[in-house]
This record gives structure tokens, sequence and C-alpha cells, in this order.
């Protein structure tokens, strides 16, 4: 993520939050088995002012020493991909409200994060690419958050979050993948609290 001017003429660097182990293990408490939980450690940087949806992503780092649901191909793969967005994506989102980086996660609860992560968050759009083969077990991701646009509901339309986001993941060996991923929150609380 590059320097931000904060005025004109004034360079700020980013704000820079370390790894949370404690936040990133109740983030993967819904994966099943410990062979699913490949996110090991991110980095958050926000960037610009957060009241105006400063630039937000994370920089991770994964390991996958056996795949949880097929034998070994030898190689990353989508559904790998998908999981490791889900578990960038997830806590990012935590951070965020934990540490009130952004809106519309500035406003929310840890608890409203939490009742809302598997049942109301959903992909809606998802388009991935790869560039070359990575081996898929010690790698680095990243995700940065490219728009946020918030509804709050009327009779046409249910209250509703939408998050365009952009990742990829690349390894030593030259591996490397990109992605586009959209993703809506369901039933958000509240505006006004």
């Amino acid at each position: 993520m590059a320097e931000v001017m904060d005025r004109p003429g004034r360079v700020t660097d980013p704000v820079r939050h370390a790894n949370d182990p404690e936040l990133l293990t109740r983030v993967l408490r819904p994966y099943r088995a410990k062979n699913c939980e490949y996110l090991t450690s991110a980095e958050i940087t926000v960037a610009g002012d957060p009241a105006e949806q400063g630039r937000l992503g994370a920089a991770c780092t994964f390991e996958i020493p056996e795949s949880c649901y097929i034998d070994d191909t030898g190689h990353f793969n989508a559904v790998e991909f998908n999981i490791c967005f889900n578990q960038m994506f997830y806590y990012l989102v935590a951070k965020s409200v934990k540490e009130r980086l952004t809106a519309p996660f500035s406003r929310w609860s840890m608890d409203d994060f939490w009742t809302r992560q598997l049942g109301e968050i959903l992909i809606t759009d998802f388009r991935s690419a790869f560039r070359t083969q990575m081996r898929g077990r010690h790698f680095h991701g990243e995700i940065d958050l490219v728009d946020v646009a918030e509804w709050d509901g009327s009779d046409i339309r249910d209250a509703l979050v939408v998050i365009r986001t952009t990742c990829r993941y690349w390894d030593e060996h030259g591996g490397d993948s990109h992605g586009e991923v959209t993703a809506a929150i369901l039933n958000p609380p509240p505006s006004g609290g």
C-alpha cells in the first residue's frame, strides 16, 4: 500500500495493525478441522482518513500442510483460493470492527460481527485467475477493500452492505494468482447504532 496525502503536500504513512492471534483464533473457530485453518497471520493497513473510507487492506501469510478436502494435488487450486479469501475477509472485517477502522464496521460491536460471520456474509461475485502454478504449502496473500456501499433498507430492498475487494496470492517459487471478489453482508446493524 502506497503512502497517502492527508493534506495537500503532506505525505503520511499508513497505519498498521499487527497480527492479533486471539482475534485470529476466534475468526477461524467455525472451521471444523485444524487442517482447514490456512491463515496464520495478518497485518492490517489503513491509508487515508477512516471517516472517509480510507483504503483498508491486509498482508497475510498462509500454510496448507495438507488439503482439508482432497488428496494432495501438488498445487494451490480454486477451492483453496476461496477458503483463503474467506479467512482473510473475515479477519479483515473483524479487525475493522474491533479497532473501529472504517465505516460501517466502526459502528458495529464484536457481537454484531460474530452473529453475522457465517449466515449473513455471502460471496456474490467471485473471479480468480492463476497466472503461474503455486505449490500452496507456505505462501502469502493480500486483500484490499476497493469499495464499501451501504443500503439502510426500504420497502424495496432490505438493509445490506456490499464490499468489493481485490486479492492475490504468491509464493517464493514464482507462483501467482489474483482475484476480484464481491461480498454482501445481509441484515447489518442499523446505521444509527
